[in-house]
């Protein structure tokens, strides 16, 4: 069955996989399935930089993915990192069906400000609908306010919207359509 699977990287944040199950509803097809949590790759961990190389977490998703996943979402509390960029906030296949997302630089808290949940869920749901959309297929968008748009500091997740534009929205749809659903 086509399915979209969650998997918690370390802990998390109480509710957050229950707000990326309702964005997954609103925009995708699938059912969401969660999944057991699973550690934080040590091999992941680089000292010099003190952050988690973006890439062991895609091959950890990849090895732990059940073979009848459609996509798998992991989605951690640290900051991620590959070498030619100081910080991810996600990571995709393109057109593949592995996708991470970090929440560390989302949390208020990383910039010295008090906690706020409502903003970490928009900007959680946000960078998911990002990440997914690789998944599918779309590249990043000229529109600001595009869950596409490419964000490079937390200013420009703040910028987005939590949803497509018309235009992705329309080339998410007929993805679908043209797969019979998935």
């Amino acid at each position: 069955m086509s399915e979209l699977c969650l998997v918690p990287i370390g802990s998390l944040p109480p509710r957050a996989l229950e707000w990326i199950e309702n964005a997954a509803a609103e925009w995708f097809p699938l059912p969401t399935r969660r999944l057991p949590a699973i550690a934080i790759p040590d091999r992941a961990y680089d000292a010099k930089r003190g952050q988690y190389q973006s890439v062991e977490f895609m091959k950890t998703l990849a090895q732990c993915a059940p073979r009848d996943a459609f996509r798998v979402l992991g989605i951690t509390n640290v900051d991620l990192s590959i070498p030619m960029l100081s910080f991810l906030f996600g990571q995709a296949q393109f057109e593949g069906p592995i996708a991470v997302v970090s929440l560390c630089r989302l949390h208020q808290e990383f910039y010295g400000l008090p906690a706020q949940e409502a903003l970490l869920r928009e900007r959680t749901v946000k960078e998911v609908l990002h990440e997914l959309g690789h998944t599918f297929g779309l590249v990043h968008c000229a529109d600001s306010t595009c869950a596409m748009s490419l964000a490079t500091h937390i200013e420009l997740v703040d910028s987005k919207t939590e949803k497509y534009c018309a235009r992705c929205g329309t080339q998410l749809a007929q993805r679908f359509a043209r797969n019979g659903g998935v």
